[in-house]
């Protein structure tokens, strides 16, 4: 299963790949938040617990076709959360009288058939994560380290997979244990300094946090691959190596330049609202 987030005129849209069916699951509130032009997750909640009891009571196939998956809330924690396909959601949305029921059917169609595309032609994928930083005004510069930086990201969790780790947890353990490592503080506590939430961190890293986060993870596939490591216990000792290199050569640049690598600025527009999420952590 594959998760990323997805944009309708800058509303964040929850949705979940299915590797094995090839579908698109997408929040049902998320989507009728964007309808009913609120705000308000709790509201657009309810608003969806009693569509599901009229449309139930009118015997739809619609609220049947529902399901539940665990996506990520705004706390950073993962809640059984409503979701459907983007068939399912089409006549979903014509149970919503709504000036933007037209403009997202055609969202819909589009963002649901990206995974597809990106199979065919992988560059596709490149291409739109170039063009959306772009928009948001990230230099040329930025867009190339910030692509480096995900190829060699790629490389290491590839490492991962092929040896013996299985479970998103252990990404996420072994992603942190690095990141602790070269930077002193957690991903967690970097997203917090930064003022993030639910963003991907690495959308919103100085140049310098992108080389050196890159750095770690280039040390720690190197390391691994040259003692062959396989499983938690092996991976963690080369994450904390690997990380140990960027830690030094940190602090040594700290130490000529005087100014800290870890920073709290961040790209979040004016009112601080979410910008999308393209892959990594």
């Amino acid at each position: 299963m594959g998760r990323s987030l997805a944009f309708f005129e800058g509303n964040k849209i929850r949705r979940h790949y299915d590797e094995k069916t090839g579908t698109w699951y997408f929040s049902v509130v998320d989507i009728l938040q964007v309808l009913i032009q609120q705000p308000d997750y709790k509201r657009a909640r309810k608003y969806w617990n009693k569509l599901k009891e009229r449309l139930s009571a009118e015997g739809s196939q619609s609220v049947t076709d529902c399901h539940q998956l665990k996506l990520e809330a705004a706390d950073g924690k993962r809640y059984l959360t409503d979701v459907a396909n983007p068939e399912t959601l089409l006549r979903l949305i014509q149970s919503v009288p709504s000036p933007k029921a037209e403009p997202i059917k055609l969202w819909l169609a589009k963002v649901g058939h990206e995974r597809l595309q990106d199979m065919a032609d992988p560059a596709k994928s490149v291409d739109r994560a170039r063009q959306y930083w772009q928009q948001h005004g990230r230099s040329e510069k930025w867009i190339q380290q910030r692509m480096m930086g995900q190829e060699t990201r790629n490389k290491l969790t590839d490492y991962w997979k092929n040896h013996d780790i299985t479970k998103e947890s252990e990404y996420a353990a072994l992603t942190n244990i690095i990141h602790k490592e070269w930077a002193g503080l957690s991903v967690k506590a970097h997203k917090a300094i930064k003022g993030l939430k639910s963003h991907n961190l690495r959308d919103h890293m100085s140049e310098a946090e992108l080389i050196f986060t890159a750095l770690a993870e280039l040390s720690t596939r190197q390391i691994a691959e040259s003692v062959n490591a396989a499983g938690m216990p092996e991976n963690a000792a080369a994450g904390k190596q690997g990380g140990g290199i960027a830690k030094r050569a940190r602090m040594e640049l700290e130490k000529k330049t005087g100014k800290k690598v870890i920073t709290g600025e961040n790209y979040l527009p004016p009112g601080g609202q979410p910008g999308e999420s393209i892959g990594g952590k």
